[in-house]
C-alpha cells in the first residue's frame, strides 16, 4: 500500500469516476485502474462498485476512506514539520468566519504572505455547526471564528479575544434619539439580521423571546455589508459585529444604538482538532494572529 495509491483512491472518491480522477492526477486511466486493482488485491476486498461510468464506495471502501485521509494528512505534516532550519512552507488550510474578513483578516494575511511567501493559504468560509467535522477529517488545519465561546472535547482552543456586537441604524431613526434601548424598544421595528444558521441571530431572537417580543424581520442575509448598507439607508436596525462597521466607509450614515438589554458575549477564537500537530505554517499564523 502506497501514498500514491491512497491519493488515487481519494481522487476517485471525489470524482466518482476513474477517467476524471486520472485527468486530474495527470495519469493514464490504465494507471489509475492498476493502482486501485493492486490496492484491492492487497486488502483482499473490492473498494468500489462499478456502475457504468460512475463508481460508488463499497462498505470496505467507506472504512478505508477515513484511514486514507488520515494517512495523507500525516504524510503532509511530515513534509511540513520534519525538515529543520527551513521557513514555513506548504499549504495552510484556514477556515474563517465571514465577519473576520471585513477588517481583521486582510491585514493579517498581508503580513503573513510577506513574511512566509512559501506558504499557500487556502481560505474556506465556515459554519458553526460544520467546521469541527472539517477539522477532524483534515479538510482544515485551523479555524478562525467569531462566535459565542465554543467548547468541545474534539477541539483545542488556541486563542480567544472578546469582541462586541451592536445595533446600528441611520441617525434619523426614532431609536437613535433614545438614551437607552432595550428589547421592548425593538417591538415592531424592522430588523436586519444574519441568516438562520448564524449564532448572532439566535442569541438576539432568544433574548427577544424571553421578553415576549415577536421580531419583525425585514431582511436576512449572510452578507453583512448589505445589512450595514440597508441600516444606513434607514431600512431598519442591523444587529452585526462592531468590527463589520469599523471596516466600512459609511461614516456619519450609521449610529450605534445605546443598548442596555441582554448581553451578547462573543469571541474571536482559533481552533485546531485536539489530535492535530501544529506545524510551522500553522504556528506562524497563530503567532501573527495573537
Amino acid at each position: 500500500m502506497t501514498i500514491t495509491q491512497l491519493e488515487t483512491f481519494l481522487q476517485i472518491v471525489e470524482a466518482k469516476n476513474f477517467t476524471s480522477a486520472a485527468d486530474k492526477l495527470g495519469y493514464a486511466q490504465s494507471t489509475v485502474t492498476t493502482q486501485i486493482k493492486q490496492l484491492e488485491e492487497e486488502l483482499g476486498t473490492e473498494l468500489f462498485d462499478r456502475l457504468g461510468r460512475t463508481v460508488s464506495l463499497t462498505g470496505a471502501g467507506e472504512r478505508l476512506l477515513l484511514y486514507a485521509r488520515k494517512m495523507l494528512e500525516l504524510e503532509r505534516e511530515i513534509r511540513l514539520s520534519v525538515p529543520e532550519g527551513e521557513e514555513p512552507s506548504g499549504i495552510l488550510r484556514l477556515g474563517i468566519s465571514e465577519s473576520l474578513c471585513y477588517n481583521r483578516l486582510p491585514d493579517l494575511l498581508t503580513h503573513y504572505r510577506r513574511s512566509f511567501p512559501s506558504v499557500t493559504v487556502e481560505l474556506v468560509f465556515i459554519l458553526h455547526d460544520t467546521f469541527p467535522a472539517m477539522l477532524k477529517n483534515g479538510s482544515l488545519d485551523l479555524v478562525y471564528t467569531l462566535n459565542p465561546l465554543i467548547t468541545s472535547d474534539e477541539l483545542k482552543l488556541l486563542y480567544k479575544k472578546k469582541e462586541t456586537l451592536g445595533f446600528y441604524t441611520c441617525p434619523e431613526h426614532p431609536l437613535a434619539m433614545k438614551k437607552t434601548v432595550r428589547e421592548k424598544d425593538l417591538d415592531g421595528v424592522p430588523l436586519l439580521l444574519t441568516s438562520h444558521d448564524c449564532t448572532f441571530r439566535a442569541m438576539l431572537l432568544s433574548a427577544l423571546e424571553k421578553e415576549g417580543i415577536r421580531p419583525k424581520i425585514s431582511l436576512e442575509t449572510t452578507n453583512k455589508t448589505i445589512l450595514r448598507q440597508f441600516a444606513g439607508d434607514g431600512l431598519g436596525v442591523a444587529f452585526i459585529p462592531d468590527m463589520v462597521v469599523q471596516a466600512g466607509s459609511e461614516e456619519g450614515s450609521l449610529i450605534r444604538l445605546p443598548w442596555k438589554g441582554a448581553a451578547f458575549p462573543v469571541f474571536s477564537q482559533i481552533f485546531v482538532h485536539k489530535d492535530k500537530h501544529i506545524n510551522p505554517a500553522m504556528q506562524a499564523f497563530l503567532d501573527l494572529a495573537t
